[in-house]
């Protein structure tokens, strides 16, 4: 079973390669947006919890985002591993995922942060930008704003996992397919260790 954290500043292409990952690997990709979205949409008591937060421009506390994550593990049991992306964000949420996980006699096996040049993640954010209308990738403030809150938050992140050995970084730059060799040649080095 594997079991991987997938890192990288907006536009490094977490969600398309998580996409080719869960494929490839036949993991269940667990994004605390999708999950957040689809508790919300459900009506479900953690999604009205969690949109009365957001509806006040609040953070989603950790232990309703945990409960989430939680339902989310327990809903697929049987399955190969996870791909968790968007959690954790803190050293604490990395410890309170840790501690759920060991409850279920599972782990993090890795951890992996595509490492992208800036200049290059706001072309790809303006130009997906114009395509998506998302407000966000097309200011360029907003794009910096996203990094910086990014780099505060995930650089004790990839402290905690460096300690444990479960973090590996890969060039994030380059055409799609070649990203996803390198991902895949990362992911079958340490399943062959």
């Amino acid at each position: 079973m594997i079991n991987l954290i997938l890192f990288g500043k907006p536009g490094s292409g977490k969600g398309t390669q998580a996409e080719f990952v869960r494929k490839s690997y036949n993991l269940v990709h667990i994004s605390t947006g999708d999950v957040f979205r689809t508790n919300i949409a459900k009506n479900t008591d953690l999604g009205i919890l969690a949109k009365s937060y957001m509806d006040k421009g609040e953070l989603v506390p950790d232990d309703v985002t945990i409960k989430m994550l939680e339902e989310e593990v327990n809903k697929n049991q049987r399955s190969k591993g996870f791909i968790f992306d968007g959690f954790p964000r803190t050293t604490k949420q990395a410890e309170i995922l840790d501690k759920f996980l060991s409850d279920q006699n599972l782990k993090i096996s890795m951890t992996i942060a595509l490492d992208v040049d800036e200049k290059i993640l706001i072309k790809r954010l303006l130009d997906r930008g114009k395509q998506s209308g998302r407000s966000d990738d097309q200011d360029i403030i907003k794009i910096q704003n996203r990094f910086d809150e990014y780099n505060k938050k995930t650089l004790e992140l990839i402290d905690f996992y460096k300690a444990q050995n479960k973090f590996f970084s890969i060039d994030g730059s380059g055409t799609i397919n070649e990203i996803t060799q390198r991902l895949f040649k990362t992911i079958d080095k340490f399943k062959n260790d």
